[in-house]
């Protein structure tokens, strides 16, 4: 008897020993993993010089840099609209000045800038170094911080409500979800905006900067109601993960990351649409081209996270199969 209760005991051991490792994987793939693999590949950056020293600076670097041979004026647009990192300006003389942003994201403005120094000491000496839209360590950290915030706070809220209709026995319907993204995103940019002001009070706390805010947290609520309410707790298998991509991935830029770590993981995060939106408006640069591709799939993503956790249901029933794993059963609105 006691041999035969002993053999399904190790059975539930083994499935544990390998639940524990296929966590353990995940998070190695989301976290460490992005981290320990961080190597330049075609980190864009700009020259501003003659055209014969221009062709010389292009070939340093390797495949590590991809250099833009452009005009002054024409260079500083390129950073502007951060389609490169950093500009290296060679004047007669010779005197060299490398131009940095603090509107651009702090991993690709770091390799690019000790790239071009390199590249102007090998050739005038020391340069000069530049720096628009200056930036201190808060707002360098604000933007992906505020991200990482709305997510989890917005989740904490979404599942607070299923447990508290799970232990009061009510049910919960479409108005009450409405309200919970609504108080959720108003809640959380508050948040956000004293974390701010205790952080560094030069961050400007604009209409722009707050409904940027709003907006991403809102989002971030919507589509977590929504897969909620398909899903129930079971969701979390897919919520909670994406929390550490926030840091390890979107934290990063593209040419710093492994290719399978590019093309899997960074390519669809949500985090980095929201943090470098947000990097932007902080740094008073709200004409940049992510602060408008932010609006967009942050608006794509509250509609469809709204269509999903408000769209009505045609009977009890077929509220209830998705709500098993919680035991909430939604029969109307209230």
């Amino acid at each position: 008897m006691e041999a035969v209760m002993t053999r399904p005991a190790g059975a539930l051991a083994l499935v544990a020993a390998l639940a524990g490792a296929l966590v353990a994987v995940v998070l190695g793939f989301l976290t460490f993993g992005a981290q320990a693999t961080v190597a330049p590949d075609g980190v864009p950056v700009a020259v501003a010089a003659p055209p014969e020293i221009a062709q010389r600076i292009a070939a340093h670097g390797g495949g590590q840099l991809a250099w833009t041979v452009a005009a002054p004026a024409e260079a500083r647009q390129l950073l502007e609209d951060k389609k490169v990192y950093g500009v290296l300006e060679l004047a007669p003389g010779p005197s060299a000045t490398v131009v940095t942003s603090g509107a651009v994201n702090p991993a690709g403005t770091q390799v690019a800038q000790q790239a071009l120094t390199g590249a102007a000491t090998a050739l005038a000496g020391p340069p000069k170094q530049e720096v628009l839209h200056p930036v201190g360590l808060a707002g360098r950290v604000a933007p992906l911080a505020a991200s990482a915030l709305a997510w989890i706070g917005a989740l904490l809220a979404g599942l607070a409500l299923i447990q508290l209709a799970k232990r009061t026995g009510r049910t919960v319907g479409a108005g009450a979800r409405f309200l919970q993204v609504i108080g959720a995103g108003v809640l959380i940019t508050a948040v956000v905006a004293g974390f701010f002001a205790l952080w560094d009070s030069t961050l400007p706390l604009t209409a722009e900067v707050l409904g940027f805010v709003f907006l991403a947290a809102t989002a971030f609520a919507a589509l977590q109601a929504g897969l909620l309410r398909l899903l129930g707790l079971r969701a979390m298998a897919v919520l909670a993960p994406l929390y550490l991509v926030a840091p390890a991935v979107a934290g990063q830029v593209p040419e710093l990351l492994n290719p399978a770590y590019r093309a899997l993981l960074w390519s669809w995060t949500p985090f980095r649409f929201s943090t470098e939106g947000l990097r932007s408006l902080l740094q008073g640069v709200p004409d940049a081209p992510d602060v408008t591709t932010a609006l967009w799939v942050l608006g794509a993503l509250l509609a469809a996270g709204l269509l999903v956790a408000l769209w009505p249901v045609r009977s009890a029933r077929q509220e209830a199969e998705p709500h098993l794993a919680d035991g909430v059963v939604e029969v109307g609105v209230h």
